[in-house]
């Protein structure tokens, strides 16, 4: 058979398989959307796809490697998020404060995707998945610190900020392990009201320009300052996502 047959022939059958696989993962997230996701079972996937158990374990060796699969999905839209910020012509600490509302954006607008990455990056679920699904995730959401780091690395060239002994990683660190507290808090329904804990995003950002006081982070900013707060927080919303409502 002719080379060029056989390539063809190769890409038509990769083709399938790649559709196969976003048919598999499309009726996992409808089912994860109305049922939750742990009562979602691998025969009822492949039984709403109209396929053999079988086949649906030749593209996932388990539960558990699906929904990392999926938690991955939507991630190339927060890269595009984080990279809007990145490139906003505004100071470096403005860009790294504003990365965690384009994280709050990217929250609001899939909420079922923050529930299953929830899950899915449990150690429990992550350490059951295979380790090729567990390296295409790492390797998907590796562009998100990338982006943070360029940040830091143009605020340290420009002098806003010293290193100090951390490398760029480690230092964005920090901002991002207070975004994702607070989403977790904000999802656990009740704990905030019992701790009277209110607009738990803008006291997000106020504890976020605290962290980058505390680094001396330059321009120095009064996080208790709420007009001037709002006033950047409108014009990162305004600039970079549309007028979108980003707390």
């Amino acid at each position: 058979m002719p080379e060029h047959v056989l390539v063809g022939t190769r890409q038509r059958r990769l083709r399938e398989i790649a559709g196969r696989e976003q048919l598999f993962l499309d009726a996992a997230r409808e089912l994860v959307r109305e049922e939750g996701v742990l009562n979602v079972q691998m025969a009822r996937i492949a039984e709403k796809c109209d396929y053999a158990v079988g086949t649906l374990y030749q593209h996932f060796t388990s539960k558990e490697d699906l929904l990392i699969a999926l938690a991955t999905c939507n991630i190339q839209q927060r890269v595009e998020m984080f990279r809007r910020v990145a490139e906003w012509k505004a100071p470096t600490r403005d860009r790294m404060a504003g990365i965690a509302v384009a994280d709050l954006v990217f929250v609001r607008r899939y909420p079922e995707h923050f529930r299953l990455a929830q899950f899915a990056f449990t150690d429990v679920v992550w350490h059951a998945a295979s380790a090729q699904r567990r390296q295409v995730a790492l390797a998907a959401g590796k562009p998100l610190g990338a982006i943070c780091a360029s940040i830091v690395n143009e605020a340290v060239e420009c002098g806003d900020v010293q290193l100090k002994g951390l490398n760029p990683s480690e230092l964005t660190l920090g901002p991002w392990a207070l975004t994702l507290g607070v989403h977790t808090v904000v999802h656990l329904d009740g704990l905030l009201e019992q701790h009277e804990v209110r607009e738990p995003y803008r006291l997000l950002l106020r504890h976020i320009h605290n962290l980058l006081n505390g680094l001396d982070w330059k321009p120095l900013f009064d996080p208790s300052d709420i007009a001037e707060l709002e006033r950047r927080m409108g014009q990162l919303c305004r600039e970079v996502f549309n007028d979108q409502p980003c707390a």
